[in-house]
């Protein structure tokens, strides 16, 4: 087509127009424009004018003819240029009705592609579903081989029971749905359920016989038991009954087990408890000559023990708590023996260690949670736990060791502490029964101790000293954290204490054996609440008081013996000198020439002794030497007072006032006698 377009450069040659002149007029109307009318006769240059336009035209003509040659053969050139233009016209018209064509076939394929595209994808789904179906539908061999060969322990075999589980899952849902194609395998598919299901029964229930071997650790098939949950499992979905008769005989094996080992456990362990305990007798009120009879067993070997904590708190400690369990014959090989509460300890935390255990391979073999979890776990521990509840029973009613309870009481505020912290909910009702337990015969106990108190006689206790008494104890030393002791009977506990105190002072003949007795007991009781209770509280107030005014008239005491009249004098002077009076003592010369004399030749000899008697007569080494130092510091103030009375112009004549000990130097030596700290 372009070389048809293609002009022929033969054809057009440049024309040779020679010398046309096409500007001629121009020219000519250049002249006549420049020419000048006036003086000329327009006839004559009409036609002038006229002869030249006539030349020129002859002129234009011949030229043109000269040309014609070129002429013709632009013409011809021309007309073969517009039969080109002509054709391609032609041909455009063409691709235009093609290209027209073409459009609408584009947009009808893509309708069908569109078209295809959608039917493609209905297909693959179509597809996908059937070949899911078939999937499901279909049972390997493998399957059927392994369900009936392998063991149940392969891994292979768990496999393949995930797998019928979903085949059995699947044909139970197109069952539903009136599937054909499901009648095919339904026959396949419960053979292989009754083979599984008979081989996983026999497999669990001889796991669960295991347990019942004597000296069987039972955790390690509780151990094989949870990697192989997916068992039980499938039970429950696909044979109800038979999960039903391996819970239940789990439940009954593992109940038999537990009370088995905690009753055995138990009465092993009451064999390594201390022979001696507290009976109805071992009161704090009562007389250690009220137990003496033909039919009355040995006392105690130490009675104060029972109101003395020692080291039984250490059963509270983190490590003791947490510890291992006593283990009873090797005990007994060790001939060791131990109280009440730390084999209540041992007891309760091999409960609380394996009801823990239970409870979390209850709630994952069986999966189970809430209250059918407890109730699960009840059913198997319910047996021991009425075992346990039945014993405390037991040994609550007949106790009077309100130590020992009340370290139990503290056990278990512990232990259900412990099972709080692993969220295990089993044993809450149990913590709860045992505190009812407990809770009741401590304060029984308590009230009991009160009421031997008031109703004691002193001159039924035995001999005296002046030593704190066991008896004396406000608050028996039982741990403080977390008790729910009522106020009412702490405040009457203390308030007995201290009359009691006061009927056993009184039984002393002299007022200074009283102070001592009650000095001691004071500080001791002093030193019980301080542990106890807040530096502020009423009670060590009122007790710091009651053991200040008896420290003062100690003091008092010891220095009316050697000082006695020294300090009657200072006394009597001060009383005149209010009155305006002194010089009724001015006669007394004699009398205070003594008294000089007397201080000074025995006063070093009198604050030794002093200060000796007063250590030997106190328990408490701080407490004693708080006195001594009390008491020098009133020989100081009296001395000085004396030294104040014989200053007065009454007696400045007296020649013995040279005699005087220098205060500054009595000071002095007065701190030689001071206790060192």
């Amino acid at each position: 087509l372009l070389q048809q377009m293609k002009p022929d450069t033969d054809a057009m040659a440049p024309l040779n127009l020679g010398d046309l002149d096409l500007t001629t007029d121009e020219f000519i109307l250049d002249e006549v424009d420049s020419k000048s009318f006036s003086g000329v006769d327009l006839r004559q240059y009409s036609k002038q004018v006229e002869d030249e336009l006539q030349r020129i035209e002859q002129a234009s003509i011949k030229d043109y003819i000269k040309e014609s040659q070129n002429i013709a053969s632009l013409h011809n050139q021309i007309t073969a240029c517009d039969s080109i233009l002509e054709r391609m016209e032609g041909m455009l018209s063409g691709f235009q009705s093609d290209l027209s064509s073409i459009s609408s076939e584009i947009q009808t394929l893509q309708q069908q592609s569109v078209s295809m595209n959608m039917r493609l994808k209905n297909r693959q789904a179509v597809r996908s579903h059937l070949s899911q179906l078939v999937d499901e539908l279909v049972v390997p061999g493998a399957m059927i081989q392994v369900i009936l060969e392998s063991p149940v322990t392969e891994q292979e075999f768990l496999e393949q029971l995930h797998e019928l589980n979903n085949k059995i899952n699947f044909a139970k849902e197109l069952s539903f749905r009136e599937t054909l194609a499901c009648s095919d395998i339904q026959d396949i598919v419960d053979r292989l359920k009754i083979k599984a299901v008979t081989k996983i029964r026999e497999f669990i229930l001889q796991k669960i016989y295991s347990f019942r071997k004597p000296m069987t650790n039972y955790q390690i098939p509780q151990n094989t038991l949870l990697k192989y949950r997916f068992f039980y499992q499938f039970l429950l979905a696909n044979e109800r009954t038979v999960a039903k008769e391996i819970r239940d005989e789990y439940v009954d094996t593992m109940s038999k087990i537990y009370y088995s080992y905690f009753k055995s456990y138990s009465g092993r362990l009451l064999k390594v408890q201390y022979e001696e305990v507290a009976d109805k007798d071992d009161l704090m009120g009562v007389e250690d000559t009220a137990k003496k009879g033909f039919f009355s067993k040995p006392s105690l070997k130490s009675r104060n023990t029972i109101f003395t904590l020692g080291q039984r708190g250490a059963v509270l400690s983190p490590a003791e708590l947490e510890g291992p369990i006593l283990i009873p014959h090797t005990a007994q090989r060790g001939d060791c023996r131990y109280p009440y509460e730390t084999l209540f300890r041992s007891q309760h935390y091999a409960l609380l260690d394996n009801g823990c255990r239970e409870f979390l391979f209850l709630s994952d073999f069986f999966m189970v949670a809430g209250n059918s979890a407890l109730d699960l776990f009840n059913s198997v521990m319910g047996k021991t736990l009425s075992l346990f509840l039945k014993s405390m029973s037991t040994y609550v009613s007949d106790c009077y060791d309100s130590i020992a309870v009340f370290l139990c009481i503290h056990i278990i505020l512990r232990f259900r502490a412990i099972t709080n912290k692993r969220t295990i909910p089993a044993l809450d009702k149990y913590w709860d029964a045992v505190l009812e337990l407990l809770w009741p015969r401590f304060e029984l106990i308590l009230e009991m101790n009160i009421q031997s108190i008031r109703n004691t006689d002193p001159q039924k206790l035995g001999v005296l000293d002046t030593r704190p008494h066991y008896r004396a104890n406000p608050h028996p030393p039982w741990p403080t954290s977390g008790t729910q002791l009522n106020n009412n009977l702490k405040n009457s506990k203390t308030v007995e204490v201290e009359n009691f105190v006061l009927k056993m002072a009184a039984e002393f003949p002299s007022r200074r054996d009283q102070l001592i007795f009650l000095i001691n007991n004071y500080d001791m009781m002093l030193s019980v609440l301080m542990e106890r209770a807040a530096d502020d509280s009423k009670e060590v107030e009122g007790f710091q008081q009651l053991l200040q005014a008896r420290s003062q008239e100690f003091i008092e005491e010891i220095l009316s013996s050697p000082f006695g009249g020294m300090i009657a004098f200072v006394k009597e002077s001060e009383a005149l000198t209010e009155k305006g009076q002194l010089d009724r003592l001015k006669n007394d010369e004699a009398r205070i020439t003594q008294l000089v004399r007397g201080f000074s030749s025995t006063w070093k000899q009198s604050v030794e002794a002093l200060s000796q008697d007063v250590m030997r007569s106190f328990t408490n080494f701080k407490n004693g030497t708080g006195i001594i130092q009390g008491a020098l510091t009133q020989l100081i103030q009296y001395y000085h007072g004396f030294h104040k009375v014989l200053a007065q112009p009454t007696f400045r004549s007296l020649a013995v006032r040279s005699e005087l000990i220098n205060l500054h130097h009595l000071m002095v030596e007065v701190k030689k006698h001071k206790p060192n700290f």
